[in-house]
């Protein structure tokens, strides 16, 4: 056999026997294997595959070295096959197709088990050779075999390069300078195809890498867009677009500026050039308008992305919903306003700092005693308001307080605004939020400088502390509202003089048995729990509950509790204010026994508001709605595509006891199968890619109402055994949890597939089918109801016209005639969809149908498989009948059957008998 010309083995071989000649200036083995190396680099480059290249590598060898035939064999896992050898026996190759490897099996298997050379000058006597391998190697001619594993630069096995010799035969140094020679060349073959795989996966991955990352900014809760250097806009996440109701094309640009309100429109523009200008990130406040026309306040965020050279190649920005935040800024101002009001007219000298201990409100007492603005009281501490003598030691315990977090006492002497200096007792008390974090201190200066003239007189001083608790006990006393303090451990404590007249207990009566049945014994033992749970929280909460009033009444009471805590943020005990509702619960009481009473009547009047019609049929229908609606049973709804199987279902919804809970419409058929059972049921937070948070399903949304699956026979097997289980459980579990969820809905299910069909074809389960089918109801099509026609109609008409704003007055007589004669393939929905269109183009008062709409495929084949005068009489015979049938049988009169179609009674009965048709049967 010819070497190809491309082989890079003869080489090799030419080089060895130089070598072994001694020639003077032949290249050395290692120039040739270079040279070899190199075109099977340029070779595999050029398009050849791997195959290809280790077959013409053993060809060369089998054509130049001695009576050899070589073979290459690729490592999978544990396991050895033949991939290039084009002279070994094809039956030898399927022999050993795959070849286990280990230290006993055969040259090759051996080789990739030990990572070494294995020669085996005799098959037949070696002890590594099986019995079975041994026999089907000498069967092929096979007498000596030399295996060279091919180990990649990690020390990974590649493969093996096989020689076989026909003849007891031990290598020489140039029969070992070709096969690792032949196995080098080999070994770089194998691994440039694997790193040309791997490379082929990277790109693949990189690219699906970039479609999820697409999906993931589409999905990610928040609006996100890109712009160009120059600011105009080039990208916007679809929740973006979805929120502003506009198109990629209508936002790209400077389009999206069509989304801001007019007022901030220049504003931000403005911004957004500075910001460009500076290549600095910014942000800004705006209003966006929503897709209902809605505006609403977003944060406008931009950053800037530079390449290595610092220059600016995009923006990046995102838009963030602030519209509750505006709203709660705009509460606190008005927080702000009240407390300010509330501190100016408590009777003493208080002030707030913040965190730092920087001043920010002064009450109106301090300003008035110290004559001075609050600007000018900004650094009152530092200022000459403090005695010169007491100001270092103000500060230092001041700045320890502030470190410390600790409460702040001391007695100071302040200068009055005739100059005057006077003895002030300075009183700090930090305010802690939920984290036991001190957001700010509150500040309360008494003046004490009589208690400080006259320090012998202890008795005068408590006198003074005396009278002070006794005004603040009166302020308590005051105000018009219930206020009880109450221990640590929820005990009572002491109530202000608004309670003792509320309750008309006596002030020793507080806190006893007697107390405790002024509260309504329902609400007592409904709260019981409640209140522990959030005492034992220490956080602000509140609830509502029933007070009796002196006279016996008992009336309704918000009750809000506030805990005090002490310097290290323990709740020393809490304070409960009592605000009465009353009058808000009865209001909120009436409006909902008026909805209720509203919806009841809504429901009677309107149970079946949209669905017309008198029919024999559809009466039937309906006397199955009003039969089963009261019961819990799970109804089965079959008909054709378009004939209201979604209203029936509702309508029995609104007759049942469930009304004024949910009615949940499913459409089975519309959602993918690999996301149906997250639809119904939920799924827990990471169940699957892209579960960021656990979700509930339509079951859960349902409960104690009412799901309606429509298309049940779409639901894959593994969804319909899940409901199943519903229906016999009730109760479910969510994807990717663990917990069984108990569920009290009513099932209704809808198709228009022939469910025993699919039960025979094995698609739908029978035992789903018998526990759905416990109240089945067939809606008829259209067809079998032309007598509702004429009132669907009109129905239909009067729906559209007022929506189009125009005025129809009569329907066409030939019109009803063609829709009584048609046969709806689409039924109801076909019928509205025709009507319609019709009210849109309608230009008069008189509606009229296109005849061309009201035919089919089927209508055109039968009209063009007979003669012109038998589908003439044919068409003439379906209207006269239809009219009949309209008018109950009656040719003559206004409402007969000749005024309908237009023509003398006269011709109609003429057309009656030529026709052959049977009035008594229409009637």
């Amino acid at each position: 056999m010819k070497n190809s010309p491309e082989s890079p083995l003869p080489e090799i071989i030419s080089a060895m026997q130089r070598n072994a000649a001694q020639p003077v200036a032949a290249p050395s083995l290692a120039e040739s294997l270079l040279a070899s190396e190199k075109k099977t680099l340029e070779k595999m480059a050029n398009g050849a595959s791997l195959s290809e290249v280790l077959n013409d590598l053993c060809a060369s060898i089998d054509a130049h070295g001695s009576p050899v035939t070589s073979m290459v064999c690729l490592m999978d896992g544990e396991w050895l096959s033949p991939c290039a050898g084009p002279h070994i026996p094809a039956a030898f190759k399927a022999a050993i197709t795959p070849w286990k490897i280990g230290p006993n099996r055969a040259s090759c298997g051996a080789a990739a088990f030990t990572k070494q050379r294995v020669i085996v000058p005799n098959i037949s006597n070696d002890p590594r050779w099986p019995d079975d391998a041994r026999d089907l190697t000498l069967r092929h001619g096979f007498v000596a075999a030399w295996s060279e594993p091919l180990i990649s630069k990690h020390g990974e096995v590649l493969g093996t390069l096989a020689m076989y010799y026909p003849e007891a035969r031990t290598p020489e140094n140039i029969d070992f300078e070709l096969i690792a020679g032949a196995g080098h060349i080999a070994r770089i073959a194998i691994e440039v195809e694997q790193s040309h795989l791997a490379l082929t996966k990277a790109l693949v991955e990189i690219k699906n890498s970039a479609n999820r990352l697409r999906t993931i900014i589409d999905t990610i809760p928040t609006l996100a867009w890109s712009a160009r250097p120059d600011g105009s806009a080039e990208f916007f996440n679809r929740r973006w677009l979805d929120y502003c109701g506009l198109s990629s094309e209508e936002a790209l640009g400077w389009g999206w500026t069509s989304a801001l309100h007019a007022d901030d429109l220049n504003r931000l523009a403005d911004y957004w050039r500075s910001i460009l200008a500076s290549g600095e990130s910014g942000e800004i406040e705006a209003r966006l308008r929503r897709f209902d026309g809605v505006h609403r306040w977003f944060l406008f965020r931009a950053s800037p992305l530079r390449d290595e050279a610092g220059n600016i190649v995009q923006w990046y920005g995102t838009n963030a919903d602030i519209e509750e935040r505006k709203f709660a800024e705009e509460a606190l101002r008005s927080n702000e306003r009240r407390l300010r009001q509330i501190v100016d007219t408590i009777p003493g000298m208080v002030c707030t700092l913040s965190a730092a201990g920087e001043v920010q409100l002064l009450n109106r007492q301090i300003l008035e005693y110290f004559g001075k603005t609050s600007d000018e009281l900004k650094d009152w501490v530092t200022s000459d308001a403090v005695h010169p003598d007491d100001l270092p030691r103000v500060i230092d315990l001041w700045r320890r307080s502030v470190e410390t977090g600790q409460p702040y006492e001391y007695e100071l002497r302040h200068r009055r605004s005739d100059g005057t200096y006077r003895w002030f007792q300075s009183r700090a008390l930090p305010v802690r939020d939920a984290d036991d974090r001190i957001g700010g201190w509150y500040m309360l200066l008494t003046d004490i400088d009589d208690r400080k003239r006259n320090e012998v007189a202890l008795a005068t001083a408590h006198d003074e502390i005396t009278k002070s608790e006794a005004e603040l006990r009166t302020i308590i006393d005051a105000i018009p509202q219930l206020i009880i303090a109450i221990g640590a451990d929820g005990g009572f404590l002491d109530a202000n003089q608004a309670v003792l007249d509320y309750t008309g207990l006596a002030k020793e009566e507080l806190g006893s048995e007697k107390f405790r049945e002024v509260f309504h014994p329902e609400d007592s033992e409904r709260l019981r729990d409640e209140r522990e749970a959030a005492i034992s929280r220490g956080v602000p909460f509140a609830y509502e509950r029933r007070v009796r009033r002196k006279d016996g009444q008992f009336r309704w009471f918000l009750v809000q509790y506030n805990p005090l805590p002490d310097g290290q943020g323990k709740v020393i005990r809490w304070y409960a204010t009592g605000t009465d509702i009353d009058d808000r619960k009865q209001a909120e009481e009436r409006t909902r026994q008026e909805n209720v009473a509203l919806r009841e009547q809504i429901d009677q009047v309107f149970m079946f508001d949209e669905i017309v019609g008198s029919s024999p049929a559809l009466k039937c229908v309906l006397s199955g709605i009003l039969k089963v609606a009261p019961t819990d049973s799970t109804v089965l709804i079959t008909g054709e595509t378009g004939t209201g199987k979604e209203l029936i279902a509702r309508a029995i919804h609104k007759s049942s006891q469930r009304s004024s809970r949910p009615f949940i419409a499913v459409n089975c058929a519309s959602i993918p199968h690999s996301l149906i059972a997250s639809e119904l049921f939920g799924h827990e937070k990471g169940a699957f890619t892209g579960a960021i948070q656990r979700r509930q399903g339509r079951f859960e949304l349902a409960n104690s109402g009412t799901i309606f699956l429509d298309e049940i026979g779409e639901l894959p097997a593994e969804t319909q055994i899940a409901l199943l289980r519903v229906l016999q459980e009730r109760q479910f579990e969510r994807v990717g949890g663990s917990r069984a969820i108990p569920t009290d809905v009513r099932i209704i299910a809808a198709t228009n597939r022939d469910l025993p069909a699919a039960i025979a074809a094995g698609s739908f389960r029978p035992d789903l089918f018998y526990r759905l089918n416990v109240f089945p109801i067939d809606v008829p099509p259209l067809r079998e109801r032309r007598e509702d026609i004429a009132m669907l109609v009109e129905y239909f008409v009067k729906r559209y016209a007022d929506k189009a704003r125009k005025q129809i007055t009569r329907i066409d007589k030939a019109t009803l005639a063609r829709c009584r004669s048609y046969h709806w393939p689409g039924n109801i929905r076909e019928l509205q969809n025709i009507v319609e269109r019709s009210v849109i183009l309608c230009t008069g008062d008189a509606l009229r149908i296109d005849e061309a709409w009201l035919s089919s495929p089927d209508a055109s084949r039968r009209k063009s498989s007979g003669s012109l005068t038998e589908s003439l009489h044919s068409f003439e015979k379906d209207l006269i009948e239809a009219a009949l049938a309209d008018s109950n049988g009656k040719v003559a009169g206004p409402n007969g059957a000749a005024a309908k179609l237009g023509i003398p009674r006269s011709t109609l009965d003429l057309k009656i008998k030529q026709l052959d048709i049977n009035k008594r049967r229409i009637q």
